[in-house]
């Protein structure tokens, strides 16, 4: 058992955050007898400012970056988060310490009146915080009405059911690691919504150099997932990957040491998206990065890039 008697993670205080905090204290006690773990809850910036999309007040790092200070202050040992809120390139002096096994990774269909994205008619309102989702929506579903939605979880599904919205579109992962699981009313499959970038899985973050908290969490970390997030993170790392950018990129274990990435990128205004699908090994997953990423800029990805970000 690693020397340490006392460890503190730093987390939101959002109840997806707290379970997925309380969720890594528990495998952290379990694991090492007396080992006392305490939870030190924050309110970041992305969490107060509710009334504008992530892309227009500086993307998911809000949820994020208070964090780290409080680990670079050295008043907690690590942090947890969603790993898709992660941002591609960790702020000087970071590392994940693990990458966790992963929840459903694909997106969930939630409305108290419609039973699918299909059934939907012409005009009705699909709520959904990310422009990912949006594009979708947008591009095989065209009739339909798109609105951000922003709060928790409980939040948005408070705004369905008042009727600001007919259907939400949202993480398969948090509702069910809430609780809500009764809520999905279609679980859509990635072939029509391609996951976003380490989307299910959760990320320990820690002081790069801190061997000590390295040690303690190494257990938690999943090496196949972590190697088909490290893919799927280089492709949206590579293409400048944010909040303003509507991308998904999706790798899933084939065989003994094989994996299978599937990416796409597109325009939220318009439905224009390209894809690539590449098969690789799963002891190389940039490797198989690149060659989805050599696909899509193949097909336009860096025209459609320039004109969502308006270069």
């Amino acid at each position: 058992m690693p020397e340490m008697t006392n460890c503190v993670i730093a987390t939101r205080e959002s109840p997806l955050a707290l379970w997925q905090a309380e969720h890594v204290k528990a495998l952290l006690e379990s694991r090492y007898a007396g080992l006392q773990v305490d939870l030190l809850g924050m309110t970041t910036k992305g969490d107060k400012i509710l009334n504008k999309t992530l892309s227009k007040i500086g993307g998911k790092g809000l949820f994020v970056v208070e964090l780290e200070e409080t680990i670079r202050q050295r008043k907690a040992h690590l942090a947890v988060h969603s790993l898709k809120d992660v941002p591609m390139e960790l702020s000087p002096g970071f590392m994940l310490g693990a990458v966790s096994s992963r929840e459903d990774p694909r997106d969930a269909f939630v409305s108290p009146k419609y039973r699918s994205l299909e059934e939907m008619p012409d005009g009705a309102v699909v709520g959904t915080a990310s422009l990912r989702r949006e594009l979708m929506v947008r591009s095989r579903f065209p009739k339909l009405v798109v609105k951000p939605v922003r709060g928790n979880v409980g939040t948005r599904l408070r705004k369905l059911d008042s009727g600001e919205y007919d259907a939400l579109i949202m993480a398969s992962a948090g509702l069910k690691r809430l609780g809500f699981e009764e809520r999905i009313r279609q679980v859509i499959d990635a072939s029509v919504s391609l996951p976003s970038p380490g989307q299910g899985a959760l990320g320990i973050e820690v002081l790069a150099g801190d061997e000590e908290t390295l040690r303690l969490v190494s257990f938690i970390n999943d090496p196949k997932v972590r190697a088909c997030t490290a893919a799927e993170r280089e492709v949206s790392r590579a293409l400048g990957g944010s909040c303003q950018v509507p991308l998904a990129a999706y790798a899933v274990p084939e065989g003994t040491d094989g994996l299978w990435l599937r990416a796409m990128v597109g325009n939220h205004h318009t439905g224009e998206a390209v894809f690539a699908e590449v098969h690789g090994s799963i002891g190389k997953p940039l490797e198989a990065a690149r060659k989805a990423l050599a696909e899509l800029r193949s097909k336009g990805a860096e025209r459609i890039l320039s004109e969502i970000l308006g270069e």
